[in-house]
């Protein structure tokens, strides 16, 4: 499990790398071509807001593997291992059912749906650009079935931002 966890990982870091290096170098060239040029760049402005998309939604995942999301623990926090371990595994539930029938699901429909519509600038369809979102859902999901893994044979530690005087003192009592 740790193996798969740590080639997504860095297979999406590389991928934000690498996109958000490009989306520097196309923002350059559209402001050379603007002001030096005189003659501004349209396909490098288009490119970089699709860049951006899937930057987000890679990172997004990254973040659900992390299991860096939104959450208010107060409530959860208060009660017992067994229970912090089930309201965690929910939330991995809930997560993984949102990736798949919004992002998988609902991706893979206006993917479709946008096949026929071209872009403006680039002339490629729109929906090549959309595929990140049933991509990035399918990587929500296999993250979030890692992590309820992790969470039920305790390889996952429930409460990652505290300082270790705090988890030791959960330890122990």
């Amino acid at each position: 499990m740790r193996q798969i966890r740590n080639i997504l990982n860095r297979l999406l870091n590389v991928l934000a790398g690498v996109s958000f290096l490009a989306m520097v170098a196309l923002t350059c060239w559209q402001v050379f071509t603007r002001y030096i040029l005189q003659n501004p760049s349209s396909w490098s402005e288009e490119l970089v807001s699709y860049l951006f998309a899937w930057m987000a939604l890679l990172g997004a995942s990254l973040i659900a593997g992390e299991r860096g999301h939104m959450n208010i623990p107060i409530i959860v926090d208060q009660m017992g291992m067994g229970a912090q371990k089930f309201f965690a595994i929910f939330a991995e539930l809930i997560a993984c059912l949102f990736a798949l029938v919004i992002l998988v699901y609902g991706g893979v429909q206006i993917t479709t749906l946008a096949m026929g519509q071209m872009t403006s600038s680039l002339g490629v369809p729109i929906g090549i650009f959309y595929i990140v979102l049933p991509l990035s859902g399918v990587l929500n999901i296999i993250y979030t079935i890692l992590n309820i893994v992790e969470i039920a044979n305790g390889t996952i530690d429930l409460h990652p931002a505290e300082d270790g005087a705090q988890t030791e003192n959960r330890k122990g009592a």
